[in-house]
């Protein structure tokens, strides 16, 4: 029987299997076509064990896909089990109930043999710019009307495309060409990965997985129960209103520490709405326990060792459970707000390391030219140029323990800015405006970050369709111990209308979208900030003259 492998063998074997895993989304950024990709980083990539269990993830990434693929791969291996997969295969679904959430989201899994042996399975997911159906937006009320739906399926055989596949879904798609490139993408990050694991265990003379594997899920699951066990026991509530599509919103969550791990539960969340808003569990999953993570054990690496330390329950067609055939394409706007409501029963158990509530939601920019509208003449659409872009745009992050918030940040989705400049060059449009807006921080002693003002126009002067998803409208972030609530966030046209924060809209000719995007909550009595740091704020434009004499009560 051969000799159990040192730690430190075992330690430098797990550090060269996060930098496999690295690399393959890396490839993920430089082979896509998809500016969501190649941009913005919004996409996760992993490496998993025969039996479906995540063992490393790459940084690069966002918790709503990361933490949802982690539970996707064992959804491939019931349609397609272990001992039938050959080398070659690659499996594909964009099932948002069993990948990540929703239809624009595809998930591709590809086995790894080693001399005819499953050793592992790789899996990548990435959000394309269109799957059909109405388009981004909130405004469908099923599924079946949010674009192609794609159950498991195998992709390739034994290294062989599926011809009549590709053909469907580029027959479905506006941007053919990007959802191919993309799909591509995908299949070949994978297979990189599979190389440099492949090449790690020549390196290292293993034949399996299965010992490295035990030593990640069973350190990474002790090191989660250690962190939890350095909290209080007990049960703690928070609720939260959201302004929803037609009618507010209620989040209400119990969080449950124990000697066991972290409990969630969302009973007392309102139900599923006829509207594309609503959350799949596993994105429910995914970002309420990266609330957790957040605070307890943040340094301890994400797998399905400590991921399972973290157990999330929500009653079925709650809208964090919304079951088929319940809409889910901007299942975003709410999933996103977990990670603030899960501060919410943490900061009154240690406040001093909790932040206070942010935008949260991300203001991302939706629009599409050559598509007609009802009411509207046809003829004035389709004599533009068809496009469809998504422009990720952030608020402000809540005043963090001793920080400020950090201003126009995308927390907790950690997708990155699309430059204008590269908008610009995908599409006929041009930005005017992208700068800090003032007094959106909330103050405190700690200010939240700013959220931001964007005015954008079509370079021809042409109709378009905007798909607002946009949040903290009407329901601002809360301040914390006294600090006052950020911005609310606003959308309007130059020519002075306003725009409902969902659902599709027309941008008439000439006119121009110009968005306010939300502020985070401050922390504390805005009196206790300190004089310099408000006069340095006021030399920014951070913060007017007129709100440092008010609100900070500065003479």
């Amino acid at each position: 029987m051969k000799a159990p492998s040192s730690p430190i063998r075992l330690q430098v074997m797990w550090d060269r299997l996060l930098s496999v895993v690295e690399e393959q989304a890396q490839t993920l950024v430089r082979t896509a076509f998809g500016a969501s990709t190649r941009e913005a980083g919004d996409l996760s990539a992993g490496v998993f064990l025969p039996d479906g269990r995540m063992l490393a993830q790459a940084v690069t990434g966002t918790p709503g896909h990361v933490n949802s693929m982690a539970d996707a791969v064992r959804h491939f291996l019931a349609e397609f089990p272990a001992d039938t997969m050959q080398p070659g295969d690659v499996f594909a679904t964009n099932d948002p109930w069993k990948g990540t959430g929703h239809l624009n989201d595809f998930t591709f899994v590809t086995p790894v043999h080693r001399h005819g042996r499953l050793v592992a399975l790789f899996a990548s997911t990435l959000h394309v710019v269109d799957i059909g159906g109405l388009g981004s937006g909130p405004d469908a009320t099923e599924i079946f009307h949010e674009g192609l739906y794609v159950p498991i399926v195998r992709f390739a055989d034994r290294g062989i495309l599926d011809p009549t596949l590709l053909r469907v879904i580029r027959a479905n798609v506006r941007e053919p060409v990007q959802v191919e490139g993309d799909l591509h993408a995908l299949m070949v990050c994978n297979e990189i990965g599979a190389r440099r694991l492949l090449a790690m265990m020549d390196e290292y003379r293993i034949e399996a997985l299965d010992e490295l594997g035990a030593h990640i899920i069973e350190r990474s699951h002790q090191a989660m129960l250690n962190a939890v066990r350095q909290w209080p026991r007990g049960t703690w509530r928070s609720a939260m209103t959201l302004d929803g599509y037609d009618h507010p919103i209620e989040l209400a969550a119990a969080l449950t520490i124990s000697d066991q791990g972290v409990d969630l539960d969302f009973s007392g969340t309102s139900a599923a709405v006829a509207r594309g808003i609503n959350v799949p569990k596993n994105y429910t999953d995914a970002y309420s326990s990266f609330g957790v993570r957040c605070i307890i054990g943040p340094e301890i690496p994400n797998n399905a060792g400590s991921l399972g330390v973290v157990r999330v329950a929500a009653p079925a067609n709650c809208i964090l459970n919304a079951q088929p055939p319940f809409a889910v394409q901007s299942r975003a706007i709410v999933g996103t707000m977990l990670p603030d409501l899960v501060f919410g029963c943490l900061r009154q158990v240690r406040p001093e390391h909790v932040p206070a509530e942010g935008a949260s939601n991300l203001w991302n920019i939706r629009l599409a030219g050559g598509q007609p509208l009802p009411g509207t003449d046809p003829a004035e659409f389709m004599r533009s140029r068809r496009f469809t872009i998504v422009s990720f745009t952030s608020g402000g992050t809540g005043a963090r323990p001793g920080k400020d918030g950090l201003s126009a940040t995308s927390f907790p989705s950690g997708v990155k800015n699309t430059a204008v400049e590269i908008i610009e060059t995908m599409a006929p449009l041009v930005f005017w405006r992208k700068e800090f807006t003032c007094d959106s921080g909330g103050a405190g002693r700690l200010r939240g970050g700013l959220g931001q003002t964007v005015e954008v126009a079509h370079a021809d002067g042409a109709p378009m369709v905007l798909g607002a998803t946009f949040e903290r409208i009407e329901h601002p972030a809360r301040g914390a111990e006294g600090g006052r609530s950020g911005g609310a966030g606003r959308a309007y046209l130059a020519s002075g209308r306003p725009l409902r924060g969902k659902g599709r809209q027309l941008v008439p000719a000439g006119d121009r979208v110009i968005l306010h995007t939300p502020g985070g909550g401050g922390i504390g009595d805005p009196a206790q900030r300190p004089r310099e740091q408000v006069d340095a704020d006021v030399l920014d434009g951070l913060v007017s003259t007129d709100a440092a004499r008010a609100v900070y009560r500065l003479e």
